[in-house]
């Protein structure tokens, strides 16, 4: 019986045999990795992974989509995890000493920005992540300062990981498909982050970005002084796109340390 794609779970299926082959190619699966697929949908993607990989765990949130997993893999191999990924704990999977999480999947695209940031919190159990998504959503990520498209995700994400547009998938790759196009994203987990807090981070890019086209200067008035910004190394009359991840992080910490200004 064919599954009817339900829109509020935003499910597009990938069924282009050649884009298959080539994001596992860039994921480039081994035999002992500890991985997780996320929203593994029919399990076109589940197949060719678990080509390579001894187990494979995977996250869905749709029941039908859930039984004819169990029905087309063996549970030795695919392990199966029930419910919101936005819920997920991704901790709970279990990885060998001295390995790290390898997290993949076709990301709705409805719920793509706040499953990023719920793994952003995991980063340092992750190896990598692999993600298909709206290629606008992925221009954002990787955006550089002074970009149009530079903004609260390209910071919050920049932060964390080393990020990279591998290549660009059309709707037709779909079914049904997506009125836009799509794009895989590889994220890698900064070793040595800048030291910051993540909610102190949040709060000032948030402020930061909620008026784009006013200078930095009064974005964050209230916030910060005009000399704060300055002692960040901050032009007080740039605008929030011009400013660049770690002069942020700079102000995040002078924000966590009141008694300093």
């Amino acid at each position: 019986m064919k599954h009817i794609p339900r829109k509020r779970f935003g499910q597009n299926f990938l069924t282009d045999q050649q884009v298959l082959f080539d994001i596992i190619r860039a994921i480039d699966p081994k035999s002992d990795d500890a991985m997780v697929e996320i929203g593994p949908g029919l399990g076109a993607m589940t197949q060719l992974l678990l080509q390579s990989l001894k187990q494979l765990h995977v996250v869905e949130l749709d029941r039908d989509l859930v039984a004819r997993l169990k029905n087309n893999f063996s549970p030795a191999k695919l392990i199966i995890h029930e419910g919101d990924a936005l819920q997920f704990d991704f901790t709970s999977i279990p990885v060998a000493d001295g390995k790290k999480l390898r997290v993949v999947g076709n990301l709705p695209y409805n719920i793509s920005s706040p499953l990023l940031f719920h793994l952003a919190q995991m980063a340092p159990q992750v190896e990598d992540q692999h993600f298909m998504l709206q290629k606008e959503v992925v221009e954002r990520m990787v955006a550089e300062p002074g970009s149009k498209t530079y903004g609260r995700l390209s910071v919050m994400l920049q932060w964390r990981y080393y990020m990279e547009l591998l290549f660009v998938v059309p709707p037709t790759a779909f079914d049904p498909p997506p009125q836009v196009d799509s794009a895989i994203v590889r994220m890698i987990p900064l070793s040595q982050p800048l030291a910051c807090d993540a909610e102190k981070l949040g709060q000032v890019v948030t402020k930061a970005f909620s008026q784009r086209r006013k200078v930095i200067r009064n974005c964050l008035a209230g916030m910060f002084t005009e000399q704060d910004l300055i002692d960040a190394g901050i032009d007080p009359q740039a605008r929030p796109e011009a400013v660049p991840v770690e002069q942020f992080v700079a102000l995040a910490n002078k924000l966590s340390k009141p008694a300093d200004r």
